[in-house]
């Protein structure tokens, strides 16, 4: 292809090919079907190769975007995985759950290049599809490549939290020799990958294949394991560990507290999630019983989270399924994708509601949620106008309501150990270094900044791996521990 930059701006954006909602309301699999090789190689060319490379700019972890695109182009499809992998630690997830139209894809010039007159405005580069795209081929022809290891340091490491700020963590310091740890309260690693993210976003198989990866690493998984009950983070420290790293990330749901908040019936998104998408032996005895049979599922929120609910609801067979968000759709949070990939499926919003109480059937299971009709004020501190009540008031019919309105830290993990600053319950650490209050205890992650981004998580976890690295080899050197972990937690 030539470099050319008029000749590459008009070559068309090559479409993602995706499942009929009809068919897909029917099935667990992936709503897009992904690039064929030809077509990727097409959507690559269309890449100017911007000297300032604004795209890179705008990721969080800083990948080579147009160095991976070029290599795509050529035809070197691992090539290309490999660029994506020096920097991202999930490139094959951050592809398909990244908001790449807020980050990488929306600071891509191609979708705002001044075209000639006779050209349509294009869309920018897929690069969340072609990120995805290369490194499912590398995954599925040569497998994960695994490093040349160095020599054993006798460093020990916990790793609290085994979602995406704990794995990247993980796998940077198990790469410098250190021996790694991870603990986790579920009773499998993967953190929000595996109980938060639904089966139609991502395929489970591609989070096995990074934690079998891990673990020829030399990483250890300790499941069904609390920090702050079961062991706590000082007795960490007394048996053996020399630094330890909390990314426990944002779990906790945040809850309404309206009257009837507690009925049967009203469950929290997370529970609704792993429930309806994971196989019964993945989840705590308390879980694994089966969602019941619902005909009117109540969505109460309008992010991500929300659109997940809504989604697994409808392949749950739910004959009825509706959104309800206090403001407006300009107003909504999360990917416009997923609004509507569940309008496609048949979901129905209901706009401009803010619920006041959560009413029981004749049973006293919960039957209705009562609702204030609100309009749009003044902008609010998040810069989005804010939902006033109108005075009407409404109901909507429901025999499940799923509360997805936001996470927040559990801050019962450093109220259990000495010297740990939170502030909001979240945990306060020097941004620069990742460092704590306590020497020797690191954060990042959810548990650090909210609720957040997977890809922001990675970069946390990777740059706080550099200073957990400096720490430890500044510490007396001992030989290497026979022990590499402990045994799991049952």
């Amino acid at each position: 292809m030539s470099n050319d930059t008029h000749e590459r701006l008009q070559i068309k954006s090559q479409p993602v090919p995706k499942q009929d909602p009809r068919v897909r309301i029917n099935n667990w699999q992936e709503t897009f079907l992904g690039y064929s090789e030809g077509a990727a190689k097409i959507e690559a060319t269309r890449c100017i190769d911007c000297p300032d490379a604004p795209c890179q700019a705008a990721c969080p972890v800083g990948n080579d975007i147009p160095g991976a695109l070029m290599l795509l182009e050529k035809g070197d499809i691992v090539g290309a995985a490999n660029v994506f992998r020096e920097t991202n630690h999930l490139p094959d997830m951050c592809g398909r759950l990244c908001p790449q139209e807020s980050l990488c894809e929306g600071d891509c010039v191609v979708g705002f290049a001044i075209r000639p007159e006779d050209l349509q405005p294009q869309k920018p580069v897929a690069i969340g599809k072609l990120e995805a795209f290369v490194t499912d081929y590398q995954r599925l022809t040569e497998g994960l490549p695994l490093p040349e290891l160095p020599p054993a340091t006798g460093q020990r490491v916990a790793v609290v939290g085994a979602g995406p700020a704990g794995l990247a963590v993980a796998e940077e310091l198990a790469k410098k020799g250190h021996s790694i740890t991870i603990f986790d309260s579920w009773s499998e690693a993967g953190g929000v990958l595996l109980y938060g993210i639904p089966n139609f976003k991502m395929q489970k198989e591609i989070l096995d294949a990074k934690l079998d990866y891990l673990w020829q690493l030399g990483i250890t998984f300790t499941g069904n394991t609390y920090i702050g009950r079961d062991l706590t983070i000082d007795q960490l420290f007394e048996q053996g560990y020399h630094a330890v790293f909390l990314g426990f990330g944002a779990s906790q749901g945040n809850d309404l507290e309206l009257p009837g908040g507690d009925l049967p019936g009203v469950i929290q998104a997370t529970e609704y999630l792993v429930r309806g998408n994971l196989k019964p032996d993945q989840l705590p005895e308390q879980m694994r019983e089966p969602l019941p049979q619902s005909e009117r599922v109540l969505v109460i929120g309008g992010g991500d989270t929300s659109m997940d609910c809504v989604r697994t609801a409808v392949r749950l067979g739910a004959d009825e399924v509706t959104c309800a968000y206090r403001r407006t759709e300009a107003e909504q949070l999360g990917r416009v994708e997923e609004r509507v990939h569940a309008v496609e499926e048949g979901v129905r919003f209901e706009y401009l509601a803010a619920p006041l109480r959560f009413v029981a059937g004749p049973d006293g299971h919960i039957a209705q949620v009562q609702f204030a009709r609100m309009e749009l004020g003044e902008p609010d501190e998040s810069g989005r106008r804010r939902p006033v009540p109108t005075g009407e008031e409404f109901t909507v019919a429901a025999d499940t309501v799923v509360i997805a309105i936001g996470y927040g830290a559990d801050d019962e993990v450093v109220q259990s150990a000495s010297g740990i600053e939170t502030e909001r319950s979240l945990v306060a650490v020097n941004t620069d270094t990742f460092e704590t209050s306590r020497p020797g205890v690191f954060a990042g992650g959810d548990c650090v900044n909210g609720a957040d981004l997977v890809v922001t998580a990675l970069a946390d976890g990777r740059r706080a791996a550099e200073t957990i690295d400096a720490y430890l080899n500044s510490l007396p050197r001992k030989r290497p521990s026979a022990i590499t972990g402990l045994a799991p937690h049952n």
